[in-house]
């Protein structure tokens, strides 16, 4: 019974921040690697930032370098996504998603239900 909940989304005026939380159960957290994904409206799905199994490694979109920290809390199964100098462009559905493969591989077997961001002034 796997499950990823994400939450923390809401109405952000540009140059703001924002904090995402993504609450996993079901499996040995630590274990996997996790994404944060996101698809604005008419767009497809985008990979954000990923982070390996013991948080040692991650990886960060272009378009979010220098803005967006991901972290995770293995005693906490819990993964973040730390979101500064927000642009109206982030305006998104943010999902966390489970790497399938290795952590460089954007392709995913289980995904949380989303959490909508919207940058707006």
């Amino acid at each position: 019974d796997v499950q990823l909940q994400a939450c923390g989304g809401g109405l952000v005026q540009p140059g703001g921040s924002l904090r995402l939380s993504c609450r996993a159960s079901g499996f040995t957290f630590g274990n996997y690697a996790i994404s944060w994904v996101r698809q604005a409206p008419g767009k497809g799905r985008e990979r954000v930032s990923g982070i390996s199994g013991n948080g040692g490694n991650t990886d960060y979109a272009e378009s979010v370098k220098g803005r967006f920290t991901i972290s995770r809390d293995n005693a906490k199964n819990t993964l973040y996504l730390q979101m500064n100098s927000l642009k109206s462009e982030d305006t998104a559905v943010y999902y966390c998603a489970r790497v399938y493969g290795t952590m460089w591989d954007a392709t995913y077997d289980y995904w949380g239900q989303g959490t909508l961001v919207t940058v707006s002034s």
